[in-house]
């Protein structure tokens, strides 16, 4: 069994804020990495004990999430730069793909750092469908015949992946406090304002998430169709809604391919408009 185990940082149970925890240079940004890294290994350390042979392990957060020198050595670990972006590794050789770390979508209620991208985006819609960061790479596994089958991080993000993907297994680290969208804000306020949460002992999260991974490995194993394939049907039209920066008005970008999701998301679209 081959997984690609995508990562971000957001979601790992520890992460108090976004100033201090995830960007480089911060008071905490080491302490953040090892966090995730070692939530990494749990999952891995599941994975394996369900049956998973192979793994690589995708740094998806924007500024580096992963300290390689620490991750279990029985998987290799992919980083930037790509030839497009973080959708263009995937290929059918990939049995089942995994999320650790995984913060919700943009405007997700009770959701802690929530965003798509980065904290400008009001909303992102793929075939007229609300997805977050987790829905664009789920959509572009469907569309190559890999299912879903794991995701760890917050509570929002849990309800937000099973709500999508039947049958896939969830852990909650921590849960948000803010009620709301935050549609109101711009950017910077929007980032501020969803930094409130309960977190669970990072010890226990890697219990949960080593539970949780072994269990999914074990069920995909048994009959992967437990774990629903998302319908993904050409042509692929994405809208995405921006909030104000500050330095640019609130704007809409529309674009389409005729027949490749993954292509659209990589940056390739024939039509755009804003």
């Amino acid at each position: 069994m081959k997984l690609l185990v995508m990562t971000d940082m957001e979601g790992s149970a520890g992460m108090i804020n976004h100033d201090d925890w995830v960007v480089p240079g911060s008071r905490y940004y080491e302490e953040g990495k090892k966090l995730l890294t070692l939530e990494t290994n749990a999952a891995i350390e599941g994975f394996a004990a369900g049956g998973a042979t192979e793994f690589l392990v995708v740094d998806g957060h924007g500024y580096g999430g992963i300290n390689h020198l620490l991750l279990d050595p029985r998987a290799q670990f992919m980083r930037g730069p790509y030839h497009g972006n973080y959708y263009s590794m995937l290929d059918a050789s990939f049995d089942a793909i995994a999320w650790v770390g995984q913060h919700a979508k943009a405007g997700t209620p009770f959701a802690q750092m929530a965003h798509t991208g980065w904290f400008n985006v009001i909303d992102y819609r793929m075939n007229g469908v609300s997805v977050g960061e987790f829905g664009q790479l789920a959509m572009c596994g469907a569309f190559l015949g890999i299912r879903s089958i794991f995701g760890a991080g917050d509570e929002a993000f849990a309800k937000e992946a099973s709500a999508l993907i039947e049958g896939i297994e969830t852990v909650a680290v921590k849960r948000g406090l803010m009620p709301g969208s935050g549609d109101e804000f711009g950017t910077e306020g929007y980032k501020e304002r969803n930094n409130g949460a309960i977190h669970l002992h990072p010890e226990l999260a890697r219990t949960r998430i080593r539970e949780g991974a072994e269990r999914a490995a074990r069920r995909f194993a048994e009959n992967r169709e437990q774990f629903a394939l998302l319908r993904v049907e050409a042509p692929f039209r994405r809208e995405i809604r921006y909030r104000s920066d500050g330095t640019k008005a609130a704007y809409t970008h529309r674009d389409e391919h005729p027949d490749s999701i993954i292509r659209l998301l990589g940056g390739k679209s024939l039509n755009a408009d804003s």
